[in-house]
């Protein structure tokens, strides 16, 4: 595998300022510890939200990303609700 880089959408950064600071915690240990050293172990999403990954931050909350290997980023689209309103762009 090898190090990625992690970028946050403007959704995703609105949704990061509305979380609780366990749920911030939470979410920084995750991108460090799960989505950074193996991307892929998380639930593939299919139909319209394929190419997208999800892990779970608490029983309501998603975080939703993808994966551009060829940049070797992550972009985290989603740290709140469910899959509701992801924006391919």
């Amino acid at each position: 595998m090898g190090i990625y880089e992690i970028r946050f959408t403007k959704e995703a950064v609105k949704d990061i300022q509305k979380l609780t600071p366990r749920l911030k915690s939470k979410l920084k240990q995750i991108i460090k510890n799960v989505i950074v050293s193996d991307p892929y172990s998380a639930k593939k999403l299919v139909g319209d939200l394929r190419g997208f990954y999800s892990l779970r931050l608490s029983y309501q909350n998603r975080i939703v990303y993808s994966i551009d290997e060829t940049n070797r980023i992550i972009y985290i689209h989603k740290a709140k609700t469910h899959y509701a309103g992801i924006n391919r762009n």
